[in-house]
């Protein structure tokens, strides 16, 4: 079986240190080449150009966001970007997943040795989801589950009671993962002021949401906020699920607004897809739409489901367009989707009401 490539890129001699020795382990990783900054990089990526970068993005000589755009022009490689957690932090890691940065490790300002050690198998997973990402069209297996996964069961018991009656406001309810920063800027900027309201999973890492939400709203004719419990959905306004919470969708009276709660993580998720998507089908039933968009593994497909099941419409993003084609192909296996399009109908899809 053939090893995946690594090349780690941090300003940090510890970082670099600590990784290299964890990710060692690993007998389908090779750690082929550190570099303190991107100028040592890519000297070293001349001779042996690797699978997967490891990047940080606070870096002398030349930013990890400089570096990534770079990449990106020239010689498109998946990035998983390992970048200290801070306010400042996330917004520009906002900005390197939107110059096309794969997947996120996030790192404390203390205790960086010891974190290391301990998350050395979460960049384990990001650098095999990065590694099947489809910058190059690359095609492999998902990796192993390594972990029990509960569903939606956790969070929210199923009903078997109907949904609402039909009524004029749709609402449009919306999953994504792996590649869902990129995909989703340009559904959102896309869309006109006046578009129906939209409830968003993007999973991403607690703060990380804000600084997403953040940088859609100053980029869309729309408003795009991080979801907070009370929060009415309206037309015009998108919510999106704050990092290490679960959101659900209710109807209040004749308005529809989210809980925003904690819980076990779902299909290893926090937001989980499934939890929306079900509460979706609660709450709005046939008012609904549902989209599955980009990313690896299988939270939303069975949530999906049972929207098509209460009456939604339901749309999954085609495979020749997704970073990863795991979320859609496993909602699209359970029967989840009325129909698959590319990530470019998407935003017609949403103003479009079909039945």
């Amino acid at each position: 079986m053939k090893k995946i490539k690594v090349m780690i890129v941090d300003d940090s001699a510890v970082v670099r240190q600590v990784l290299s020795v964890g990710l060692a382990e690993y007998a389908g990783i090779e750690v082929i080449g550190t570099a303190a900054d991107p100028l040592f990089a890519m000297d070293k990526m001349q001779r042996d150009w690797p699978d997967v970068i490891v990047l940080d993005v606070e870096m002398p000589r030349m930013d990890g966001i400089s570096f990534l755009k770079k990449l990106m022009a020239e010689r498109p490689t998946p990035v998983v970007i390992c970048s200290t957690l801070t306010e400042k932090g996330a917004a520009t890691t906002m900005e390197a997943l939107a110059a096309g940065a794969v997947a996120i490790v996030t790192k404390p300002q203390s205790g960086l040795r010891q974190f290391l050690v301990e998350a050395t198998e979460e960049l384990v997973n990001a650098i095999k989801v990065a590694s099947v990402a489809r910058l190059k069209r690359l095609s492999a297996p998902a990796p192993q589950p390594v972990a029990a996964k509960l569903n939606a069961d956790a969070i929210l018991p199923a009903s078997s009671a109907s949904a609402m009656t039909r009524t004029t406001e749709r609402i449009i309810a919306i999953g994504t993962s792996t590649g869902g920063t990129q995909a989703l800027e340009y559904v959102l900027t896309s869309l006109p002021r006046v578009c129906p309201g939209m409830v968003i999973v993007q999973h991403m890492p607690e703060r990380f949401t804000a600084a997403f939400a953040e940088r859609l709203n100053g980029l869309c004719q729309i408003e795009v906020l991080e979801a907070r419990h009370g929060d009415r959905v309206i037309p015009g306004r998108a919510l999106i699920a704050p990092g290490g919470r679960h959101m659900l969708l209710k109807r209040s009276g004749a308005q529809y607004v989210v809980d925003i709660i904690d819980g076990p993580p779902v299909c290893r998720h926090k937001p989980s897809v499934d939890v929306l998507f079900r509460s979706t089908a609660r709450a709005a039933g046939a008012n609904a739409t549902g989209i599955i968009m980009t990313g690896m593994g299988d939270d939303g497909a069975r949530g999906l489901r049972e929207m098509l099941d209460a009456g939604a419409f339901t749309y999954g993003q085609d495979e020749a367009s997704c970073v990863v084609y795991g979320m859609p192909k496993e909602a699209r296996k359970l029967g989840a989707v009325n129909r698959e399009v590319p990530l470019e109908q998407i935003p017609a899809c949403i103003m479009r009401n079909e039945r």
